[in-house]
Parts: structure tokens; sequence; C-alpha cells
């Protein structure tokens, strides 16, 4: 046994030299959002899930902190079909989402195919009991974009 911790110890303290390169990705590239709707019935003074597909074009898994509306875009973060344009959706809430602090692990792209992470946030989007009869039937698009 004394002779095999020489031996180890010998090639451990060994020195040398040499030369050798890599490369990291000077960026990510950024995370996309789709399919932001709700999955179930809104009516006035309700809450509803939504359901959301997390994108992710890096070799790479991404951590997402917390997903919130994107004010930039739609009217406020939400838009309504056209059928039912006279739906002010100004009555529709989203609160921000974050797994109870824990955030998520979005899977890197395995090939040519994108990671995928499939979300259903309970209790997501809200309707005030404002909303007008002609919201009834309305399908909604709701805009989500990475929160810090």
């Amino acid at each position: 046994m004394a002779v095999i911790v020489a031996v180890a110890f010998g090639f451990f303290s060994s020195t040398g030299s040499g030369s050798g390169t890599g490369s990291a990705q000077s960026s990510a590239q950024a995370v996309t959002i789709a399919g932001a709707s709700p999955t179930t019935a809104l009516f006035p003074g309700g809450n509803g899930s939504v359901g959301v597909t997390i994108s992710n074009p890096n070799n790479f898994r991404v951590h997402i902190n917390s997903l919130v509306l994107d004010t930039s875009q739609g009217t406020n973060g939400f838009s309504v079909d056209g059928g039912h344009s006279s739906c002010d959706t100004s009555v529709l809430g989203f609160t921000t989402q974050d797994n109870s602090a824990a955030g998520w692990f979005v899977p890197a792209k395995v090939g040519s195919t994108n990671g995928s992470l499939p979300l259903d946030l309970s209790n997501a989007i809200s309707m005030t009991s404002a909303a007008a009869d002609a919201c009834q039937g309305a399908t909604f698009t709701v805009y989500l974009k990475p929160g810090a």
C-alpha cells in the first residue's frame, strides 16, 4: 500500500507546461415565450390559469426567475380576438409568477431543436367584475416576458 501512495503522490506533485484554447459563447440568446393564453374560462370577478411555452435557443439550460406581463405589447399586455374588439382589456390583470420563488429552468437546445418548457400558470389571470357583456366568449392573448 505504501508503494501505491508514493506513486500517486509522485503523479499529482509533478510539474509540466502546455497550452490550450477554449471558447465561450459571447452572449446568450433570448428565450421566446409563446402561446400565452387562458386555459380556463374567465368570468367577471374570477381568476383563470394561463398556458405558456418558453423556448430556449441556447446550448445550455436557462433559468427564468419570473414571468411578468409585457405591457409593451398589445394593449397593456393583453389583446382580444377580432370578434370581440369592443371588449375592454383593462378589466384583465396578471399576477407575476415565480414558481414559489424558485423560477424555472428551461432545457438546453439539442441539435437543431430548441429546449422547451410548457407551463400552466394557475390563477395567473383575473377579470374584474366590471367586465362588459362584450367580453363573453372572447379569446385573450397574454403577452409575457422574463422578469428580473
